[in-house]
């Protein structure tokens, strides 16, 4: 996997660097546990399952250690040329990494879609730790079980409770992580948490802000293109305005989508630009004016053409 540029020689010794991929069925708290782990947002998250559509990478700084984070889409049975695309995608990262963390949520019984990305890594030789997500929402019993049920799913290199909401075990899944990577100098430079593109980053942020409150068959149908982020012309003696003007696209499959999005009168539509225009701002660290416009791209989903126009 590309890195930064290597950093200081003064490495403590003993110092390791490296991959963790981070996998799971949709909605198993992968994206909240990376954000937790890094200790900022770096991957946006939802209650809406298979919101994570590309390897996000957040990089955790420690005195002993450097982990750089894969979260990834949620591995499941396709019914799309989009989700076998994403189950490429995360497929081909476990070859690539030095440790697996999969993630099943405490909160559901362990089932068919942990079975099937369990089978997916039997035959990968990279450690896999096994992380019951959420684990402080449920209770000390039922915890019990869970981690039980784990045990029998397959051979782990650990098990780990831990609920990145309360910061439960946080640490201890960075620590077991850690462990498992090789003695390296650090891969990215001190203080740089995240490799994604600023592009992307506001893409997502507009399609996080775009998925709360929709009806359940549109987070599969929301596809967010930034066409550009250029600075507002200022004075006519070049001072820049410093005013970001920013235009998104946003793609659905269908016209009745395309009117749940905008909401009445423009309202739902509004509510999003003010949203992510907030989490812009703050990652861009400039007034952003956001000009979003909601397009129709039919059955896209399906389509390689318009998959391939989309980034995907």
């Amino acid at each position: 996997m590309p890195a930064g540029s290597l950093v200081s020689p003064d490495v403590p010794e003993g110092f390791r660097a490296g991959f963790a991929s981070v996998v799971g069925r949709p909605n198993a708290g992968k994206s909240t546990l990376v954000n937790a782990l890094v200790g900022t947002k770096v991957a946006i998250t939802s209650g809406r399952p298979q919101t994570t559509r590309h390897t996000v990478r957040g990089i955790v700084h420690l005195p002993d250690g450097q982990l750089v984070l894969v979260d990834t889409p949620g591995l499941h049975r396709p019914r799309t040329l989009l989700g076998r695309r994403l189950n490429d995608l995360v497929l081909a990262t476990l070859a690539e990494v030095d440790v697996i963390a999969f993630c099943l949520p405490a909160d559901q019984k362990v089932g068919p879609g942990d079975a099937y990305i369990a089978r997916q890594l039997e035959d990968v030789r990279t450690p896999v730790v096994a992380l019951a997500t959420k684990a402080a929402t449920v209770s000390r019993q039922r915890l019990v079980t869970h981690l039980a049920e784990i045990d029998r799913l397959g051979r782990w290199a650990d098990i780990v409770p831990v609920s990145a909401t309360e910061q439960y075990q946080v640490d201890v899944v960075t620590d077991v992580l850690l462990g498992h990577l090789p003695e390296s100098p650090p891969l990215y430079p001190d203080g740089e948490l995240t490799d994604e593109p600023e592009h992307v980053m506001v893409a997502e942020l507009v399609r996080e802000a775009a998925l709360e409150g929709v009806r359940d068959e549109l987070p599969h149908s929301l596809a967010v293109v930034v066409d550009e982020i250029v600075e507002r012309p200022g004075k006519e003696d070049g001072a820049g305005s410093g005013l970001l003007d920013v235009r998104v696209n946003i793609f659905v499959e269908r016209d009745s989508q395309k009117a749940i999005v905008i909401g009445a009168k423009g309202s739902r539509l509004r509510d999003v630009g003010t949203t992510a225009r907030h989490g812009i701002e703050a990652l861009l660290g400039a007034r952003v004016f956001l000009d979003l416009r909601v397009k129709v791209a039919k059955d896209w989903q399906r389509d390689p053409k318009q998959l391939e126009r989309l980034g995907f």
